[in-house]
């Protein structure tokens, strides 16, 4: 009989420690990112403003945009100075062709679209730059034009120079 409640008394240890080894993964699993985007300070889809600035200039005009703090954004950047068409594509944008695909590290929906925004398109892999009232899934913003995005509502087909501004 002594050999049965001692048997028994290590199943509650086994099946206490289970449920608290459990209920310890479910807490990390929650908490951890939590406190690693706490560390890293970056929202992947933030649309906070940084100091990072590009101009555009096309057809003789210089547009200047800065850009939000999410790693699409910064990809971006790295790839400056580009040289690029820029083109007129339905009846609210202008787009440009990247050289390659940027990183689509935690895009996810926004609801805050308006004129001016500079947006990437993830299935084509295109600058998306808005001089109209758009809503299209399948983009992240990337920043907002500060300066002469008047330039957008030029007709026709240019070559795009892309810098960073310092």
């Amino acid at each position: 009989m002594a050999r049965s409640s001692e048997v028994s008394a290590n199943d509650d240890k086994h099946s206490a420690l289970t449920r608290r080894t459990l209920l310890g993964a479910v807490l990390a699993t929650a908490v951890l990112p939590r406190l690693a985007y706490g560390q890293q300070g970056r929202d992947p889809a933030s649309q906070e403003l940084t100091d990072m600035r590009i101009s555009m200039t096309f057809d003789g005009r210089t547009m200047t945009a800065t850009l939000y703090d999410n790693p699409s954004a910064r990809d971006f950047f790295s790839m400056a100075p580009l040289d690029l068409t820029i083109e007129d594509f339905s009846n609210n944008e202008k787009i440009a062709h990247l050289p390659r695909k940027l990183t689509e590290e935690g895009s996810g929906p926004f609801g805050n679209e308006r004129p001016y925004d500079l947006c990437y398109f993830i299935p084509w892999g295109n600058l998306a730059m808005f001089y109209a009232d758009y809503r299209h899934p399948g983009l992240i913003t990337l920043g907002r034009f500060d300066e002469g995005y008047e330039a957008l509502h030029v007709r026709g087909e240019f070559p795009l120079r892309v810098e960073a501004i310092s």
